[in-house]
């Protein structure tokens, strides 16, 4: 390897994607082939654990072809986690990052590059004709709108996981040092100056996503409760407005009992708002769980990844983050 920073850096996160590497790495290879032969490109592949053999690929892949780098994760850490480990090892002026199931098509990559050479500090990604399932596509519709909300995300702006960014942004982003890292979240603390370019949408190469529902909802709730106070100042005002509510409703119930004295005691209404208001008091004590649970495993110094093993760099070795 040379001792020179190349001026493209393209990060991939990978789990259970053995068979799909090799296709990914030769299609790369081919689009940025002019990159390769001036050494001014590195593709970091990053194994958060898979349980496939995946690493064994990887490995494979380093040996293959000179431009590509490896780095295999002590433990599954998840996808951001994972990609942030990719970007704490990045050098290139401009940082991709695309996922490992070739939906993404590399042939794209010098389009993001050059809207970030251009001057922008992002280049975000907009699907055509996506091709992801339907409870997907209502999720991320869900979660644009939140991220809009907490965020401050500019309206319209579809945060896809295939990006391009400059370096100075990469080395904000890294300052963060929490377990829970969200990407999106952290661009967007970091600029404003974001681009936009549109893509096709490609089916994966082969077998299922690896985002299932659960880990759907996990990433939103980092989003909600890592970037944002707003929850919290949500449930407090849900609960200064119910107390508001209940002060009205008893002063009804006592002039209504003064003017009508034989009203019956009304179960029915007395036991709704038991319901109501002790689930509301759950929903608000599990938003400052989480806040709490995401500061307690700060304070304790959880880590954000941990390398197991890195192949292809200069200073190959393990490492943390």
């Amino acid at each position: 390897m040379t001792s020179a920073s190349p001026e493209i850096s393209i990060v991939v996160p990978v789990y259970r994607s053995q068979i799909i590497l090799p296709h990914l790495v030769e299609r790369i290879g081919r689009v940025m082939e002019n990159q390769i032969a001036s050494g001014n490109l590195e593709l970091i592949l990053v194994n958060d654990a898979s349980p496939d053999d995946s690493w064994t690929v990887v490995r494979r892949l380093v040996e293959q072809y000179s431009f590509v780098k490896g780095i295999e994760l002590a433990r599954n850490f998840g996808q951001h986690n994972a990609t942030m480990a990719g970007l704490n090892a990045a050098s290139g002026d401009v940082v991709v990052i695309m996922d490992d199931d070739l939906q993404h098509p590399p042939e794209t990559i010098m389009s993001l590059v050059k809207a970030v050479r251009d001057g922008h500090d992002v280049c975000y990604t907009e699907y055509v004709n996506r091709r992801h399932a339907a409870w997907k596509q209502w999720g991320s519709r869900f979660n644009d709108y939140v991220a809009t909300f907490l965020l401050k995300k500019p309206r319209g702006l579809y945060l896809s996981s295939y990006k391009a960014m400059h370096q100075r942004v990469v080395r904000e982003v890294i300052k963060y040092d929490g377990p829970y890292a969200y990407i999106d979240g952290l661009i967007l603390d970091v600029t404003r100056n974001i681009a936009v370019a549109p893509i096709e949408h490609q089916s994966r190469f082969e077998g299922e996503g690896n985002y299932n529902l659960r880990k759907s909802i996990s990433l939103w709730l980092k989003m909600a409760t890592s970037f944002s106070i707003v929850p919290l100042r949500l449930a407090s005002f849900a609960g200064m407005l119910l107390a508001a509510i209940s002060v009205v409703v008893m002063i009804a119930i006592v002039v209504d009992k003064f003017v009508n004295p034989a009203t019956p005691a009304g179960w029915t209404s007395l036991l709704a708002v038991i319901l109501f208001m002790g689930s509301l008091q759950l929903m608000c004590l599990g938003f400052v769980g989480e806040y709490l649970g995401r500061a307690y495993l700060r304070i304790n110094r959880k880590p954000q990844f941990t390398v197991r093993e890195r192949i292809g760099f200069n200073d190959q070795g393990a490492g943390g983050g």
